[in-house]
């Protein structure tokens, strides 16, 4: 039985991609260059702030993409829960997930202190035994090492942990964890995205989910 759920947090519990697009237009408004229709941004994000800031201005060099971080960062820390919210189910899917006694966890690529302050924001009652974001002493997902620091800090043999995604960025990061993956279809990417990526479960809804926990793997 799986006793451990790891999640990616943008579109996968929370729709964020209002909030991220309109931080990112900020930043390019702020520095004279072209902005984009927010539904762009659902193939820009997943690999982290400073990357969707490069797809977002392909043509920019570093020191550009730090003027850009740093504007993005102003604008987001203060607006990062103006037009998010939970995807329907997500709250029921936790809480049962909780009473079931499955530990529950956030990987995510999103910066530490906007992933911590979403969590708190939307799930205060949700028990997370850790919320992991990007950090600079780790690589980025599809790299595995943030499933093996939520495993460091709750150990659980891989059979019994499960992680969930939208992306192929999460699938990857599950198959080289060589934990079970659980691919969304209500987040930012497509089913044949997911099904390309090796996903051995697609879902549709969150409570399809459930289904899965005594799976072996």
């Amino acid at each position: 039985m799986k006793k451990l759920a790891i999640f990616d947090l943008d579109g996968t519990l929370l729709n964020t991609i209002s909030d991220l697009g309109s931080a990112c237009n900020y930043a390019l408004e702020k520095m004279g260059y072209m902005k984009h229709p927010i539904s762009a941004y659902n193939y820009m994000v997943g690999n982290g702030v400073r990357r969707l800031l490069e797809r977002a201005h392909p043509d920019a060099d570093a020191a550009v993409v730090d003027g850009l971080l740093g504007y993005f960062r102003e604008y987001y820390d203060v607006h990062c829960t103006d037009t998010t919210e939970p995807y329907p189910g997500i709250p029921e899917l936790l809480a049962e997930l909780t009473e079931r006694g499955v530990a529950v966890a956030v990987a995510t690529n999103k910066y530490q202190s906007a992933a911590s302050k979403i969590i708190s924001h939307f799930f205060p009652d949700t028990p997370f035994v850790t919320v992991l974001g990007q950090s600079d002493e780790r690589p980025t997902k599809p790299d595995p090492s943030i499933i093996f620091e939520v495993l460091s800090q709750h150990p659980m043999p891989k059979a019994q942990v499960m992680m969930i995604g939208d992306s192929a960025i999460d699938m990857e990061t599950a198959r080289r964890a060589c934990v079970e993956s659980i691919g969304v279809t209500w987040g930012f990417r497509p089913v044949s995205e997911l099904r390309k990526a090796c996903a051995v479960h697609v879902v549709s809804s969150p409570s399809e989910i459930l289904k899965f926990l005594d799976d072996p793997f």
